[in-house]
């Protein structure tokens, strides 16, 4: 990884590290003056060029021809190059003077001497022994790079810099970095660098390691060399020097190709080789201390449980090792979709700054954009988007479609960020034609962080689909476009909290993913294979493939694989205690395909994602009641179950063996009437389906008080009553506050195999398995007797014993008839010595027979294995002898208080449930079920739930669901279309009008199809909607006269003069009944009488009809106050919305506390729901009481009501005595202030009132 910093001169610095999947680390650092230093784990640092002589390149002229090339200039002639030019340049070859001279005395020094190295650099001195050697040409190391600053000196300056000048000096200059001391040789210096880095024992890159370093630094590297090589070194500081130069580029840490997945395989996996080598540890460990190995036994040696302690380990606290959210089956799959940046090895809340939480364009189909936590965590926990895979060096990946030659093909490729980095991708939403070219000249695409219009043949890739780019909640979402991204990441996340409820309603406006979800998250039963349904029940159902499983053909017995069996999930308790409860959805005789849904789940309806309901909406105030979001609902809601969901609370009761004696579970209890242990058993545990509410009794449980000395009469007394008599306290398992419910489920634990307890859930439990094993047998002996009926057609007997004795059932020569067949009854036929005269028949018979038995007996082996397991003692916590669990499920329905929300982060809480006949009600009377503030929807910019609420208006009228996908979605032409037509079906409904409107699937098909026909009318040029305020005149889109216009099909033609025709008798219709003309009534609509082809004028005569009947053509009706009966002054829109009821239960959140527990320093009551707490009464608080001047009232609440422990006790005394209240004493928290100052050895003394 190649990283930049700026100096606080301004100059740029480049550094290269490479971080290895295991031992040491290394770092390359250009200093200010262009000296490039290597740290090895942030030791001391030393000059590059060192280690590259360590490595073998021990000379200078070695290390430059590395990074240089070698050019000829000439020194004379008119191509010369300049002294200027030559000066800082460095030599590349060796000169020798033959005769050195001195040029005094004439005396020859030395024949033959290197005067000029290769390597050396060109100074002044070098210049004047050129031209006294008169040398013409000379090579020099240059670069043939055209660089932004030039040449880099860095070789030079390191080299100048470096004070080895051998491999050898250079080996022990690293080894005494590396290890204290000096080494003894240069044999062991090698051996130390060798290890440090060429050693697959102590130096690991890992498989990602090799890759990264192949493709960043552009070597052709093996992907199983897994250690640093010379050319790796040399590589690096190669790109060193190009950044230098200005060249190359530096790595992008928050770029999806510089972070990979390490996914739960690989964690563990890690874990794994922890616990081993501890493992190992202890087994060298014991093989020394053992003097004889024969003796040794394996059992002796190993201990597995080093292994698994460091498996449980994390699985139990390591902060990746999460408690599922199981609140619906979305949250499921969001959370096993998750990407986290935190957790070991990764980053802490705290470090991560504005740059790793932002989008990056690299996150493109990889990271969802959108869904992510609000508050500390945002931007470090994310999801995969819908398409995007992880590939196995753990880069995220998406699919991109080939374009070739400007054409898009059919061909799926999966980029990781690194392989797309150069790729120019168009968007999903491209026009293309019908062999996959594309429609427009210029086409908006992507590359890199940019978005150039670039022409089809210059483009590689194209998007698989728009919903690429966000999650799968994200695309749970209709007209997401239409949405503001911080509530859209709001409606993402809340999505995720809805509660299951107890009627499913699939939403009428859906995005077409939500049967995806459903069947991948596992919520419903699909069929593995084809065949007919044999048997349904709540708990089971079982499918007739008809055909045995592939491989087991001509096999004994292969007909038990042709019955498929789908056991059902009734009433299980979620990690949230939500309820799973899976519902048949087929009938017997029904017919069924691979992939159909056979059973519906929690939170699904008809095998698609339900978490909510659709209810009829109105935005619009409400005496004040709606106000900042609150909201306001109907009776009919709570009356017919609508949001009605399930829970299942689980409640623990631990028998402990205490110092004072042993506690018990039993219906003896101190002190409690016998009424109040109606519903308990004869152990003292509640029977299952008794109600229960709080306060009453689950277990009863006696814990002893300490042991004294009894007196003569107490021991009389327990001789004659028994435990009743003796000293114990009620410790029994009570409902807590708030709570009530049916008991759906008891289980008992216990550490004794023996436990009296246990005795009735051993029965069931034993009762239960055997049933199963009769039932499983039964299956098998039909099948062995069917196909022993097939074998026998027309044998003959060899032999036929009767079973237990030695009669013949037949004759031996006897012929088989398909009667005789029919009524031969196997379970009296000695089956284990019947032969045939025919071998081969007799053969399969034998074989038949034979994989019977064996099937029957592996059966009863694995009965009889579970009846042990039966009797195993539990495993329980230290301490604990008996463990009761006790299930409660408590039906709740929708409350004041309670949390709702829409998909597009629009959330409130109930203020107010309103009769339903309070309610603002439609023309025809129908109330509507919410009402919503209007205000919600600007400010907060998600105008995605008003095209909800029409389009929902339409399907809820015309009876469609609607699929709008992400990006895709329905188009405001094709929403104002269908508002018009469900207008008119309303009004043939409200007003039971004679005529019908062409309303059929068919006819909305047609509509909607014309609907893409319509010419694209630009921004600005407005959208035909006229005159009328709030576009009142034409409604939402195009006009229906722009349908008029086009080119279009005969239905298409045929579908609008039907539409005329009803307009005009519906007109007629309507004008009768009031007595008035039709012309002056509905002017529009005549216009269009008499007319067979309607070319213009159809859409005022349906705004016409429509505005007759208080209803407009934007979704907007005039509603009427259910309280006066008035209409209201504006009309309002109405429609369907899909709303959510959320986990925020208000039952969870209320709470109340007269005594309770008190903090031990303090004796302040404690905080929170769990402990049963208190309210603090807070800094602010004390404000509000001061301004008022309620001095007597704050002195209570500050004392008496908190921790004035003797004022407290003498308030409850006074009260229950009917007494004044005492004066407040002194709070123990300024007690506990006094003594800390006293402990700083300050004296501190009260000045008591003489």
């Amino acid at each position: 990884m190649f990283e930049e910093n700026i100096h606080p001169n301004g100059t740029k610095l480049y550094s290269g590290r490479i971080i290895p999947f295991r031992g040491s680390w290394v770092e390359f650092t250009l200093d200010i003056n262009d000296i490039c230093y290597v740290h090895i784990d942030k030791k001391k640092k030393f000059p590059a060029t060192a280690l590259l002589r360590a490595l073998g390149y021990s000379s200078d002229a070695e290390i430059f021809q590395l990074f240089y090339d070698v050019t000829e200039f000439s020194l004379t002639g008119k191509r010369a190059i300049t002294t200027d030019e030559l000066l800082g340049k460095v030599v590349a070859e060796d000169f020798v003077d033959l005769e050195a001279v001195d040029s005094e005395t004439g005396e020859i020094l030395s024949e033959g001497e290197i005067v000029i190295q290769n390597g050396e650099e060109i100074d002044e001195e070098v210049i004047e022994i050129l031209e006294r050697l008169k040398v013409k040409k000379l090579k020099i190391y240059t670069t043939d790079r055209q660089t932004p600053r030039g040449d880099s000196p860095m070789i030079k300056n390191t080299i100048r810099k470096d004070p080895t000048e051998s491999e050898e000096e250079a080996l022990y200059a690293i080894y005494s970095l590396l290890r204290p001391g000096d080494a003894p040789n240069v044999a062991t210096a090698r051996a130390a660098l060798e290890q440090v880095f060429f050693s697959p024992k102590r130096y690991d890159l890992g498989r990602v390691g090799r890759y990264k370093m192949n493709q960043r630094l552009g070597v052709e590297l093996p992907k199983t060399q897994t250690i640093l090589t010379n050319e790796d070194f040399v590589s690096i500081i190669g790109h060193l020097i190009e950044l230098n130069e200005g060249r190359g580029y530096t790595d992008d840490i928050d770029h999806l190709g510089n972070r990979r997945v390490r996914t739960v395989g690989e964690l563990i996996a890690n874990q794994f080789s922890v616990g081993l080598s501890r493992m190992a540890r202890l087994v060298k460990e014991r093989m020394s201390i053992n003097t004889d190995p024969s003796k040794i036994t394996i059992d002796e040696l190993v201990n597995a449980r080093t292994v698994s302690a460091v498996i449980q380990a994390f699985f139990g606290s390591s902060q990746l090792s999460q408690f599922m959210d199981q609140t619906n089956p979305l949250a499921e799959m969001t959370h096993k979709r998750r990407l986290s940046a935190l957790g070991p090895g990764g980053l802490t809340r705290e470090r991560a700054g504005f740059e790793v939480r932002d989008v990056h364009y690299s996150h493109y189909g990889r990271m969802c954009p959108i869904e992510t936590p609000e508050g500390p965590n945002i931007g470090l926990i994310t999801s995969l988007t819908t398409y995007s895979r992880i590939n196995d060096l753990g880069f995220v990946e998406t699919p991109y479609r080939r374009v070739k030659n400007g054409k898009v093909t059919k061909t799926i490729e999966w980029l990781s960020a690194n392989e797309e980095e150069e790729k120019r991708i168009a968007q999903a939403n491209a026009p293309l034609g019908p062999k996959g070219n594309f429609e427009n000249e210029f086409v908006l695409c992507r590359e890199r962080g940019d978005f150039p219009l670039l022409r089809p043949a210059d483009i590689d890739y194209m998007d698989v689909a728009p919903v690429q780019l966000v999650s799968v909640a994200a695309a749970l979402i209709p007209f997401l476009e239409h949405d503001d991204a911080n509530r859209a990441l709001m409606g993402s996340n809340m999505q995720r909290q809805a509660v299951p409820l107890l009627y499913t309603d699939a939403p009428l406006v859906g995005t077409g993913m939500e049967g995806k979800v459903a069947s991948d998250s596992g919520a419903v039963v699909t069929a593995r294979r084809a065949g007919k349904v044999v048997e349904v029940t709540a708990d089971e159902t079982v499918i007739d493939t008809g055909t045995i499983k592939p491989g087991s053909a001509g096999q004994p017995l292969a007909k038990l694989t042709q019955f498929d069996r789908y056991p059902l999930k009734k009433f299980w308790r979620t990690n949230q205690d939500t309820a799973i409860n899976q519902r048949p959805l087929v009938k017997v005789g029904e017919e069924v395909k691979p992939g159909d849904i056979i059973a519906d789940g929690p939170s699904t309806d008809s095998g698609e994602l339900a978490l909510g309901r659709n209810i009829l909406v109105a935005f619009m105030p409400w005496y004040g009641s709606n106000f900042e979001d609150a909201i306001v609902i109907s009776e009919k809601l709570v009356k017919d179950d609508i949001f009605t969901s399930i829970h299942i609370q689980e409640l623990e009761l631990h028998v402990r063996d205490t110092k004072r004696g042993m506690e018990e579970i039993t219906r003896e209890i101190p002190n409690v009437a016998e009424e109040n242990l109606a519903d308990l058993d004869e152990r003292g545990i509640i029977r299952e389906g008794a109600k229960v509410a709080s306060g009453d009794i689950l277990a009863g449980k006696i814990t002893p008080k300490g042991e004294t000395e009894l007196s003569p009469e107490e021991k009389l007394l327990t001789a004659i009553f028994g435990e009743k008599a003796k000293d114990v306290k009620d410790s029994s398992l009570r409902v807590p506050p708030g709570m009530t419910g049916t008991i759906i489920d008891v289980k008992i634990f216990s550490r004794r195999i023996d436990d009296p307890l246990l005795e009735k859930e051993h029965g069931v439990k034993i009762g239960d398995l055997r049933g199963l094993e009769r039932y499983e047998i039964k299956r098998i002996q039909d099948a062995r007797d069917e196909e022993l009926r097939e074998i026998l057609i027309r044998q003959t007997v060899s032999l036929m014993l009767k079973k237990g004795t030695v009669e013949l059932f037949m004759e031996e020569g006897a012929k088989f008839t398909k009667d005789k067949i029919e009524q031969i009854n196997f379970k009296q036929v000695d089956l284990e010595t019947f032969k045939l005269q025919n071998k081969s028949a007799s053969e399969r018979l034998r074989s038949v027979v034979d994989e019977a038995q064996r099937r029957i007996g592996r059966i009863k082996e694995s009965t009889e294995d579970q009846i042990d397991k039966v009797f195993q003692p539990d495993e329980l916590p230290p301490g604990v002898v008996q463990l009761v669990k006790v299930y409660v499920a408590e039906k709740r329905k929708i409350s004041v208080g309670d949390k709702m929300a829409g998909r597009h982060g629009n959330k409130g809480i109930i203020a107010r449930i309103a009769p339903e006949e309070d309610m603002p009600f439609l023309p025809d009377g129908t109330p509507v079920e919410i009402v919503l503030n209007p205000l919600g929807v600007p400010s907060r910019m998600n105008v995605g739930q008003v095209l909800e609420t029409h389009l929902g208006w339409a399907g809820r009228v015309l009876g469609f669901e609607a699929k709008t996908p992400v990006f895709q979605g329905a188009t405001e032409n094709e929403v104002g279309g269908l508002l018009k037509l469900a207008g008119l079906k309303w009004v043939h409904d409200a007003y039971d009008l004679k005529a019908s409107p062409p309303v059929g699937l068919g006819d909305i098909e047609t509509l909607v199809a014309a609907t893409g026909q319509l010419p694209v009318v630009m921004a600005g040029q407005g959208n035909g909607n006229g005159s009328g305020p709030d576009g009142e005149t034409h409604g939402i889109g195009q006009p229906l006269d722009a349908y008029l216009s086009l080119d279009t099909s005969k239905k298409h033609k045929k579908f609008f003069d039907r539409l005329g025709a009803f307009l005009v008798e519906a007109g007629g219709e309507l004008a009768a009944r009031k007595g008035e003309k039709f012309t002056s009534l509905f002017p529009a609509i005549h216009k269009l009488k008499g007319r067979s082809v309607i070319r213009s004028g159809l859409d005022e005569a349906v705004n016409e009809l429509m505005e007759h009947c208080e209803i407009l053509p934007n979704g907007k009706i005039w509603l009427r106050d259910g309280r006066s009966g008035r209409r209201f002054d504006h009309p309002i829109t109405v429609g369907a919305i899909y709303m959510l009821k959320l986990s925020h239960l208000v039952d969870d959140k209320i709470h109340a506390r007269s005594i309770g527990p008190y903090s031990l320093v303090t004796q302040q009551p404690l905080a929170g729901k769990a402990q049963f707490g208190g309210q603090r009464f807070g800094e602010m608080e004390v404000w509000a009481l001061e301004a008022y001047g309620a001095a007597h009232t704050l002195q209570e609440i500050l004392t008496v009501k908190s921790d004035d422990v003797q004022g407290r006790s003498k308030v409850y005394e006074a009260i229950v005595k009917g007494d004044n209240l005492p004066k407040p004493g002194i709070p123990e928290s300024f007690n506990v202030l006094v003594k800390e100052l006293q402990a700083l050895g300050l004296s501190v003394t009260l000045g008591q009132e003489k």
